[in-house]
């Protein structure tokens, strides 16, 4: 995603001027854009805050005048100086995510951040903590962190839930508390968020914070698995080759596994291989489990590096190099990375 559709995306989750006065920009072009761009200029000239907001929104974008980050900024600036949470939280975004001709600097950031997370701006309140985290222009520090991530997540704001959920499971600037982590968990996991899902799943497996259920942690990770994120395809693709609660059903498990191997996921290629070398749920086939161990391989998975050996003791010197050229023209296709955004806090 490039920096400019960062923002946009970023933009878009607090919300954006108000539509009734500009209208929706993303369709906009030509001479409508040029006629609004003279409309927000010359409101954002008069002082009017939401016209200096858009302003500097078009010229971020790029959007009916070039795209110029200092004049953004500068716009920007004029309406957070006025009080105004989202222009406040625009103008750190910008030197937070170190935009285009223009110098990042966390401590800018963070103080902007911090103007607009006091107005109670969910986003602001849940950057700003990350940069707690991380000790990006504020000192490193766990409990402000979970602080911050408090008041977002209490807002109904999906990441900060997740974020505190695991901080709770983790005991990271709150006590170690597996009961408070489902809670949230379960707050961002239905609102949709694919790694709440997924660890919801786990602790139900596992019978942390919440009774062990075999039945809903497979709900959960189908949840997520159906939104094609790798980790919730990996752990359904589990519970059908164990046989967690269920009877074991390998050829569900090389569907689920299949899935997330195609998008990259080491892990999940190292289980479709296994079931390839032993034809389970899918017909026995050296050529295919060897190229699926050696992509997983290939990324650092320690548990796959031995098994192209061993496997290739089974095959002709012909099948080993069909399978080699099989993972190198797999490998050079492109891959879904939205499936594999981050790993889950187990």
């Amino acid at each position: 995603m490039t920096r400019l559709a960062t923002l946009f995306f970023l933009l878009s989750l607090i919300g954006g001027c108000d539509s009734q006065n500009f209208g929706s920009s993303e369709n906009a072009q030509g001479k409508v854009l040029e006629t609004e761009f003279s409309a927000a200029k010359r409101e954002a000239g008069e002082g009017d805050a939401l016209a200096q907001i858009r302003l500097g929104e078009m010229y971020a974008l790029g959007q009916g005048v070039p795209q110029d980050s200092i004049q953004a900024a500068s716009w920007y600036r004029k309406a957070a100086e006025q009080g105004h949470e989202n222009a406040q939280f625009r103008l750190g975004m910008m030197y937070f995510l170190h935009w285009p001709n223009f110098q990042r600097d966390y401590d800018q950031a963070a103080h902007w951040f911090k103007k607009a997370a006091k107005q109670s701006n969910v986003a602001a309140q849940s950057v700003l903590a990350g940069m707690y985290t991380k000790g990006q222009g504020v000192p490193l520090d766990d409990v402000e962190a979970a602080f911050w991530f408090r008041k977002s997540a209490e807002q109904g704001w999906g990441p900060s839930q997740f974020m505190l959920g695991a901080r709770y499971a983790n005991g990271e600037g709150v006590p170690q508390d597996d009961v408070r982590a489902v809670y949230w968990y379960r707050k961002s996991a239905e609102q949709g968020d694919s790694l709440s899902q997924v660890n919801l799943g786990v602790m139900y497996k596992n019978g942390r914070g919440i009774p062990q259920n075999y039945a809903l942690a497979m709900a959960w990770f189908r949840k997520a698995a159906e939104q094609d994120f790798t980790y919730g395809q990996l752990n359904l693709g589990l519970v059908y080759k164990n046989g967690e609660g269920i009877p074991q059903d390998y050829a569900q498990a090389a569907i689920w596994f299949r899935k997330a191997a195609q998008q990259g996921f080491a892990s999940a290629q190292l289980h479709l291989g296994t079931l390839y070398a032993n034809g389970q749920g899918v017909p026995q086939d050296y050529i295919i489990a060897h190229k699926w161990f050696n992509l997983a391989a290939s990324q650092g998975d320690t548990s796959a590096i031995k098994n192209p050996s061993l496997i290739s003791k089974e095959m002709t010197p012909q099948q080993i190099s069909e399978a080699q050229t099989a993972a190198r023209e797999w490998s050079a296709k492109p891959i879904n990375i939205i499936g594999m955004k981050m790993s889950p806090t187990r």
